[in-house]
């Protein structure tokens, strides 16, 4: 009999309005690394933090269900898909060995205590041990050293506050990792990093993502979809192509349900014809006569018979095409998508765009940047190399065209407000229902857009970013996107990339996804190094 190391049993959840989330949910998890993936909202964070509440229900983030059971074979770590940590915090305090230090450091004084002693117990090492991981990490220049560990997290860029957040994990030695969206705002050295260290984990791994390089990497792929869950053996590309051959197979059944269909309405209209003809054919016998009275009412009957079976069989056929055709319709995914349109958003060629002069970043580099026309910037560079810096000396030089901001944060918009507020906000001119209708696009329809920002899930705080920045008036002819597509659902994502390459307007961009990048079309590629601002074009 397999032995699964999660198991979840009953598992029921609502959101706050009622809404159900789980119904009866069953689902096992195998060992290896499991990739979870999903449409915005559709519960696959939430599913981590079930199984996270579970085990530790003092985990910030740590979800309890309204029934059902969670076991886990061994101890859990948890990383949550937006760490935020004190900036006052030290390094060595979000590791969770300040307390070890400290006592090793009285003992080596000679001022240890018993209970010094006793914390040391099987932790002697963990010093070395965290300057190791890190170190793996790619976290070598923001601890080079012990000493280094005192520092604060103020210091670190948001990659490398995941990367530490990661760290911390994995330094407790768990048995079962659980990761949501880790790979946010990590540079492409990072995300090396990350996956050498998921490779060499030797527990269980489940991990929620669309970053489709990680999830190309893992042993299977688990979808949650309308409150349930499957799972598909092999990694991210597998799990497409067995989605995709489902899909064609099912638009195929439609086509030949629809074309059934159609028949069976056509001989039904047939065998009504014929027999509304034969009861014409009898009408005028039995007017004319021409049989006895008792052998007339006895076809007459016999005739009511026989078409009462015919029209009942074509309408029985009729009935099961439909329901054929209803079922087939339902295998048929009807994802919901974002549609984007951009208009107004044309650049002359020759215009001046915004234009940097050169200056001193807070990290050394002398940069200046200079945007004419519809140019389209990818803004590389390592965590912490001065990225989100650059951009916001850029709108600080004063941009000569209208621009939206889109920062790594996403702190774009008032929290306590609703989704249609925020955006009424940003297009002031616009009416109600046109901000409604534009919002439909973004898949905020009907009381979704009134649904407080402070209460949506990471995807969808994107998607609201999204609206309030590309749906501002006067329409945006500069957008500077910083990591536009963390939490990004796979099909938004593709969406997104298509409606950014029909824009016609100036875009800067910073993103660690490689193939995003890639898909966009870019014209300039610029790299920020610790000395200079590089043109890889």
């Amino acid at each position: 009999m397999a032995v699964y190391p999660v198991v979840l049993s009953d598992i029921s959840l609502s959101w706050p309005d009622g809404t159900p989330l789980f119904d009866s949910l069953d689902v096992t998890f195998g060992a290896g690394r499991t990739g979870i993936v999903g449409l915005n909202g559709s519960g696959k964070s939430s599913l981590l933090r079930i199984v996270a509440g579970a085990v530790r229900p003092s985990l910030p983030g740590a979800l309890r269900p309204d029934r059902g059971s969670v076991t886990a074979a061994g101890s859990v770590a948890y990383l949550p898909q937006d760490i935020t940590l004190d900036a006052s915090v030290a390094v060595e305090r979000i590791l969770g060995i300040a307390d070890a230090r400290a006592a090793l450091q009285r003992i080596e004084s000679g001022a240890g205590s018993e209970e010094d002693f006793d914390r040391m117990a099987g932790a002697w090492d963990i010093e070395e041990r965290a300057i190791s991981l890190l170190h793996r990490l790619g976290l070598h220049t923001i601890v080079p050293d012990p000493a280094a560990l005192e520092r604060t997290v103020g210091s670190l860029s948001g990659g490398e506050t995941v990367l530490l957040g990661l760290t911390a994990q994995l330094l407790a030695e768990p048995d079962i990792l659980l990761l949501d969206e880790p790979t946010n705002n990590l540079d492409e050295a990072s995300r090396a990093h990350l996956h050498a260290a998921l490779q060499q984990f030797s527990g269980t791994v489940l991990v929620v993502g669309h970053d489709r390089e990680l999830l190309d990497r893992m042993d299977s792929i688990a979808e949650v979809r309308d409150g349930a869950v499957r799972t598909f053996g092999g990694n991210y590309t597998h799990y497409r192509e067995v989605i995709d051959a489902e899909q064609e197979a099912a638009r195929a059944a439609v086509r030949d349900a629809r074309g059934d269909m159609q028949k069976q309405k056509r001989e039904l209209v047939e065998a009504r014809t014929k027999i509304d003809r034969r009861a014409r054919y009898g009408q005028k016998m039995f007017e004319n006569k021409r049989e006895p009275k008792i052998v007339m009412g006895a076809r007459k009957r016999a005739a009511q018979v026989s078409a009462g079976k015919l029209r009942n069989s074509h309408i029985a056929k009729l009935e099961d095409a439909e329901s054929t055709l209803t079922r087939a319709r339902e295998a048929v995914r009807d994802d919901r998508e974002i549609r984007v349109d951009l208009p107004d958003t044309r650049v002359p060629a020759g215009r001046v765009v915004v234009e940097l002069a050169e200056t001193t970043l807070a990290t050394g580099q002398d940069v200046a940047l200079t945007i004419v026309g519809p140019e389209r910037i990818a803004l590389t560079g390592k965590n912490g190399v001065g990225k989100s810096t650059l951009l916001d000396r850029l709108v600080a030089a004063g941009p000569r065209v209208p621009y939206r901001v889109l920062p790594q944060r996403l702190d774009v918009f008032d929290e306590e407000a609703t989704v249609a507020e925020n955006v009424a906000v940003a297009a002031p001119t616009a009416t109600a229902e046109h901000v409604r209708s534009r919002l439909a696009r973004f898949l905020f329809r009907g009381a979704d857009a009134d649904v407080p920002v402070r209460v949506l899930s990471g995807g969808e705080r994107l998607r609201a970013a999204l609206a309030t920045v590309l749906l501002a008036d006067p329409a945006p002819q500069l957008l500077v996107l910083d990591e536009p597509t963390n939490n990004l659902d796979l099909a938004s994502l593709a969406n997104l990339t298509e409606a950014l390459a029909d824009y016609e307007g100036a875009l800067v961009v910073v993103s660690h996804d490689r193939r995003f990048v890639d898909d966009l079309g870019v014209t300039r590629r610029l790299e920020l190094t610790p000395d200079a601002l590089e043109d890889h074009t």
